[in-house]
């Protein structure tokens, strides 16, 4: 943990630089489910008790640390009226510094000590891989988690696990299909975090524009914040367009470390894990000028959206219940995955139990401020499909163009016509 600490550091220092220069084994399975609360672990008459681990420190806590405080905001607004069925959600948030050490610990933690209900949006593909077979052998359900990798949606192998957004592979065909449309002849190039985070948009992106479609490919690790070798790299390589596939920190460090190098000055399409304008200039300070026409896709709608219904409700609990917290794209992801988990558990009934939650999320059919479709069946557990891109222009990050959808396999890029729709008037899901 002290470790993971230190990197954060070490990145903050790297980018408050940067931005001066710019501006110039498994244990035995648990008994989940059964008729009775009494039988359920983490469910009384009363309560549900839900836990998750998240980068509340370290390299990945830029942006990251405030997903789960939102969740939990949400969670007290609907205690507030009523709970779910009579019960009232208790959110305990864990710690792992994005560490996958860490994590287990946490998880196992949760897990056999606090006994809850369920494991809900633990971040990260790194750290949430490790606990993939410990949840599998407890049966307990492991829900949206806050990662676009593939390794979610193996319902054979992993039943009880779901993913929440677009899978990177998914946002990397949706990235290339743009690219290729709208910048032919470009010379483009991908950087991507040295794991499925990485690979995965690299295979998306690959599908679309084919393996000599991008001329050079860098990966970076998070321990290492010294990313001048690949921006180099890119340089050289005469690079024009830039799909990175990159957390915040690592975003904004690609963008000042290009600006040192002699101006080099691509057109860089971030992942929309990494492309947060409040977060990105936050970490750049004076040289959030960089970020200045960046385009990145995106599955929720625009936190400076203030015209759009989801946002003011997201804006409304935040203020009411999340002490006004600067409001961004991770304040309203937290939220938005509160809502869908309040929509699952009240369509499992309230004889709740670890079986009907799991019934809830396959069924289906749930409609939340995502602006695309979720894909959740017995064979499909990837969660959100669609997404659309979004573009910086004079400081303010704004959506344009249609919603788009594909899968991560070969199905073509196609757009998505369905209307989003509201909230509730009084923004409690409804069963």
């Amino acid at each position: 943990m002290l470790r993971n600490a230190r990197r954060g550091i070490v990145v903050a220092a790297c980018l408050a630089l940067i931005a001066t220069s710019a501006a110039c084994s498994d244990d035995a399975p648990s008994t989940g489910g059964g008729g009775t609360a009494a039988a359920v672990p983490g469910v009384t008459d009363t309560e549900i008790t839900l836990g998750t681990h998240m980068p509340l420190t370290g390299p990945a806590a830029a942006g990251y640390s405030k997903i789960a405080p939102a969740s939990k905001a949400f969670f007290d607004y609907v205690n507030a009226n009523g709970g779910v069925n009579g019960r009232k959600i208790k959110y305990l948030i864990e710690d792992d510094g994005y560490n996958p050490a860490n994590t287990q610990t946490v998880v196992r933690k949760l897990v056999l000590e606090d006994k809850v209900f369920a494991i809900l949006n633990g971040l990260g593909t790194p750290t949430h891989t490790g606990v993939l077979d410990f949840l599998k052998t407890q049966k307990v359900p492991d829900l949206f988690v806050a990662s676009g990798s593939r390794s979610w949606n193996q319902p054979e192998k992993y039943p009880t696990t779901f993913g929440y957004q677009p899978d990177y592979t998914v946002e990397g065909k949706i990235i290339a299909d743009y690219v290729k449309k709208n910048f032919p002849g470009k010379v483009v190039c991908h950087m991507g975090q040295d794991d499925d985070f990485g690979r995965d948009s690299l295979a998306g992106v690959e599908q679309v524009l084919g393996a000599d479609g991008v001329k050079s490919k860098q990966k970076y690790v998070t321990s290492n914040t010294n990313i001048t070798p690949q921006i180099q790299a890119f340089k050289a390589a005469g690079c024009q367009v830039v799909i990175s596939a990159t957390i915040p920190a690592f975003t904004a460090l690609s963008l000042g470390t290009a600006a040192k190098l002699g101006g080099f000055r691509p057109q860089w399409i971030p992942s929309s894990v990494g492309a947060d304008y409040t977060t990105l200039a936050g970490l750049l300070g004076d040289g959030k000028v960089l970020l200045e026409g960046l385009i990145a896709p995106g599955y929720l709608p625009v936190s400076t959206d203030a015209a759009n219904p989801w946002i003011q409700l997201f804006q409304k609990v935040n203020k009411e219940y999340n002490g006004n917290a600067p409001f961004d794209g991770n304040v309203v992801f937290g939220m938005n995955v509160a809502y869908l988990t309040v929509q699952s558990l009240l369509k499992a009934g309230k004889d709740l139990t670890r079986e009907s939650l799991i019934a809830a999320v396959e069924s289906g059919g749930f409609k939340n401020a995502a602006v695309g479709p979720y894909r959740y069946s017995k064979t499909d557990h990837s969660g959100i499909g669609g997404m659309q891109m979004g573009k910086v222009t004079a400081g303010v990050q704004a959506a344009f163009g249609p919603v788009v959808q594909t899968d991560d396999a070969a199905g073509p890029v196609t757009e998505y016509t369905e209307a989003a729709a509201p909230p509730p008037a009084n923004g409690i899901p409804t069963a």
